[in-house]
């Protein structure tokens, strides 16, 4: 099962690399935590001796709610920083 897992996490890390590219800031730390999450949730649950399934899945998880907190934050933070007022109205011509 081990094997399998450790395999399995590889595969999805390469291909974080290409599936971020037309992706949000939110889209891409959920993605990117989800991985990470589960990677260390499988890391602590075969050093724990644990089923390392249920660390995948709730490693997983909350390293997908938790990147996507952070990448959401990062993408308000970015409009906030680059966002340029409308332009006035344009002048009233009386006849």
């Amino acid at each position: 099962m081990t094997k399998y897992a450790v395999t399995f996490i590889m595969i999805v890390m390469l291909g974080l690399g290409a599936a971020c590219t037309n992706m949000s800031r939110t889209e891409q730390g959920a993605l990117s935590g989800g991985a990470i999450g589960a990677a260390a949730g499988a890391g602590i649950a075969a050093i724990s001796r644990g089923p390392v399934g249920l660390g995948v899945v709730l490693g997983g998880a909350l390293g997908a709610v938790a990147g996507g907190l952070y990448g959401n934050e990062q993408e308000r933070q970015h409009r906030e920083k680059h966002h340029t007022p409308p332009p006035p109205p344009p002048p009233v011509q009386s006849n």
